[in-house]
């Protein structure tokens, strides 16, 4: 089975959120017309990420049942696609999470929520306590993780143990600068992730400023192999990356007839 994937850049405002909200709903009605099963959309992708401080995240915060996700969920009704995407949850314990949700056939499947904090995240989200859900879909079986969390070895290889065949990043990737020619830690990282557990990982970044913070702008959708099929995006602009993935060659482990990612490991030593 042959699945197109997307990864939506989008330009997102912290003071705008029902300009998200169409921008995104735009991306995913693109995504569709041009035939794909899977779309991901960025970190956050509705309430702006910039927060002034706690109270203005708690302002943004919806509940799993809330506009955000009921919206993405008639997407996905509408155009039968598994929709991936981060939201400003306020939990039913009254914590504000950095959140994600994925949906399927208009269902909400799995609700995930951000475990790695980074710098002011720290104080305005409460930090999830489960690891990524790998969810059996109609396009196979997707892992979610946000941002960050990437940056953890771990996460990639509990996903992929866990039976993903890919793995939906939403992301907001601060851009902090790189030496001329370099591509993006962030973007390297990911590869490394997909390369070393031999899955598929479509991440989906922002791109434009928000309240002076400038964004990598780094979308890209990665093989198995380590190697990007679509991307990362070049320029900090909008951008809908399309890739064909076959989910069953995330299944294979062996990078030739004697060596295997996972029956290679020695963790008796690690």
């Amino acid at each position: 089975m042959i699945v197109k994937a997307a990864s939506c850049q989008l330009r997102i405002d912290v003071t705008d959120v029902a300009g998200n909200r169409a921008r995104a709903a735009e991306a995913v009605t693109e995504a569709a017309r041009r035939g794909a099963r899977l779309v991901v959309l960025p970190e956050l992708a509705c309430s702006g990420y910039v927060f002034t401080g706690p109270e203005e995240a708690r302002e943004r915060a919806e509940p799993a049942d809330g506009r955000t996700v009921t919206d993405w969920c008639a997407l996905s009704a509408e155009y039968g696609l598994v929709l991936v995407g981060g939201f400003c949850e306020l939990g039913e314990d009254g914590h504000v999470y950095n959140s994600a949700v994925l949906v399927d056939a208009g269902e909400p499947r799995a609700v995930y929520r951000k475990v790695h904090l980074w710098d002011a995240e720290k104080d305005v989200f409460r930090p999830g306590v489960a690891r990524p859900p790998v969810v059996a879909t109609s396009v196979g079986r997707v892992a979610v993780m946000i941002c960050y969390d990437a940056e953890f070895p771990e996460w990639h290889r509990l996903a992929a143990q866990a039976g993903a065949q890919i793995i939906a990043l939403p992301t907001n990737w601060p851009d902090e600068g790189r030496p001329p020619g370099e591509r993006p830690l962030e973007v390297v990282r990911v590869q490394a992730g997909a390369a070393a557990n031999r899955v598929f990982v479509v991440a989906a970044d922002r791109c434009g400023t928000e309240r002076g913070v400038s964004w990598v702008g780094g979308s890209a959708i990665v093989g198995p192999d380590g190697f990007p099929l679509a991307g990362p995006v070049a320029d900090p602009c909008p951008e809908l990356l399309l890739a064909d993935l076959d989910p069953a060659r995330a299944d294979r482990k062996d990078l030739n007839p004697r060596n295997h990612v996972f029956t290679d490991r020695r963790p008796d030593l690690y």
